[in-house]
């Protein structure tokens, strides 16, 4: 059952940390895919964002050092396809965790949020 779930994570991440423990609590071991190291495709990035509901930018970790290093001047006047391109080589610029689910796309940790998807599996 936890074969079809998939979280792309950063090891020095504490909300990821707190996310991987929240679905060991619940009896779920996802695959985990260290975010830094094999960031999202932009095949990937189109599947999920779409999935997700969020615009492009919500995906956007602005509190890291890779947004910073773009500034945010630089990343508002991008394009969304620029932004997409930005997320697909820099694992760091990801909002993380990012919970891929058969049903849901997740970014970040809301308990709530991640509560509702599990609730729905049954």
């Amino acid at each position: 059952m936890a074969n079809d779930l998939l979280v792309l994570s950063y090891s020095g991440c504490s909300t990821c940390k707190k996310a991987l423990k929240w679905l060991e609590a619940k009896g779920l071991s996802p695959r985990v895919r260290p975010i830094v190291d094999e960031p999202p495709t932009l095949a990937e990035l189109d599947a999920w964002i779409a999935k997700s509901g969020l615009p492009v930018r919500k995906w956007l970790n602005t509190s890291g050092l890779s947004y910073r290093a773009l500034g945010k001047a630089k990343v508002d006047a991008a394009s969304e396809a620029d932004v997409r391109a930005w997320l697909a080589a820099d694992g760091k610029l990801v909002k993380r965790p990012v919970l891929v689910t058969p049903s849901a796309v997740l970014v970040g940790f809301q308990e709530e949020a991640w509560e509702r998807v599990f609730s729905k599996r049954g």
